[in-house]
């Protein structure tokens, strides 16, 4: 809304501030903030009136005591911070955003379904795995196509570190490609939410490198010095990146141990569906494993361990995803989530570093 009042007024030295990427960034992250922090004590009140979402029996005994009482679906805070800085922030006409939108809001309403049987069945089990499956299959899948479709879209993968390692895939192959470059990042994100504050720093992390990132392609000049993809409007995504940064850091304010809300499946898996699009939109599929180490390393324990325990019968880790086993190991909660933000911001750096080394 604010964007355009810059082309309506565009003879005001005010107005025009808004047509500038970086300023809007600034603005959309403090909006999401504030409007967040604002709100997040007053959600908090009402969800816990409406119930509270059962914990696992098979996780830590620790957490049957700490996090009994504390109500899910703080996705809904940050899904909020997301579509203030759309409507106030964004430029409508930039494709790239609105396909970004469909997949935060369909994965964040898959997330919501998972959420709320939890709480109305007052179960720790939502939707079922080949549910949940199925309808990310669905929006993945679709945002591919629109993608591919829609914006002039190249079929293929760039490696971080070569300047001339391109890889060209047909249309098929890299529609796959997409589509489980998205629901193994929502994934990813989901497995990872398991303390207090533990995906959300990783995840603003990755937000803030990537927005960087999108800005770079979006820049022709900058692009082209730094051989990366040049990915004509694309600097937009680095807005709604910074809105999640903004929103992120909200949440965080409730979400830091101990924890008066938690994130939820509605949060984790639209947040996880996002890096995935927004990685693919800008080219950077490799660079987000690296950003996304993380998620990565949660994802792949909890794989191994169901493989070596499927063949063996013996579990390689005392309790997977791989969190679980430094808290079973002795590691205080506090502990794990914040060596794994010192791992995440490394990662991020040298996930910067890897443009220049390009």
């Amino acid at each position: 809304m604010l964007y355009y009042l810059s082309e309506l007024f565009a003879n005001h030295t005010f107005f025009n501030l808004f047509r500038y990427i970086t300023l809007r960034c600034v603005w959309a992250l403090f909006t999401s903030f504030f409007l967040v922090w604002f709100i997040a004590p007053y959600f908090i009140q009402w969800i816990k009136s409406k119930g509270v979402q059962p914990l696992r029996e098979d996780g830590p005994p620790s957490h049957l005591v700490t996090k009994k009482g504390t109500p899910t679906m703080g996705g809904s805070l940050i899904m909020l911070a997301y579509t203030s800085t759309l409507i106030l922030w964004i430029d409508w006409s930039n494709t790239y955003v609105w396909i970004a939108t469909w997949v935060f809001m369909g994965c964040g309403a898959l997330g919501a379904c998972d959420d709320l049987l939890k709480v109305t069945r007052a179960h720790s089990k939502g939707l079922s795995e080949r549910r949940k499956l199925v309808g990310q299959l669905c929006v993945a899948s679709s945002a591919m196509a629109m993608l591919m479709m829609l914006t002039p879209c190249e079929y293929t993968l760039y490696f971080p570190f070569f300047k001339n390692a391109i890889l060209t895939l047909g249309p098929v192959l890299f529609a796959l490609w997409g589509t489980g470059i998205i629901i193994g990042a929502s994934n990813a994100v989901n497995l990872t939410d398991g303390l207090d504050g533990l995906a959300i720093g990783p995840v603003m992390m990755a937000c803030c490198v990537f927005a960087i990132m999108a800005y770079l392609a979006g820049h022709h000049e900058f692009a082209h010095y730094l051989h990366t993809p040049f990915v004509p409007s694309a600097g937009e995504l680095c807005v709604l990146s910074s809105s999640l940064i903004g929103g992120g850091l909200g949440f965080l304010w409730y979400n830091c141990p101990p924890a008066m809300i938690m994130m939820g499946d509605m949060g984790s898996l639209a947040l996880g569906g996002f890096l995935g699009i927004l990685a693919l939109t800008i080219k950077q599929e490799f660079l987000l494993a690296i950003v996304g180490g993380i998620f990565v390393i949660e994802t792949l324990s909890v794989i191994i361990q169901v493989l070596v325990f499927k063949r063996t019968g013996r579990r390689i880790f005392l309790m997977a995803p791989i969190h679980h086993h430094f808290e079973k190991k002795g590691w205080s909660e506090s502990t794990v989530v914040f060596r794994f933000w010192i791992i995440s911001i490394l990662l991020g750096v040298f996930a910067l570093s890897c443009l220049k080394i390009r």
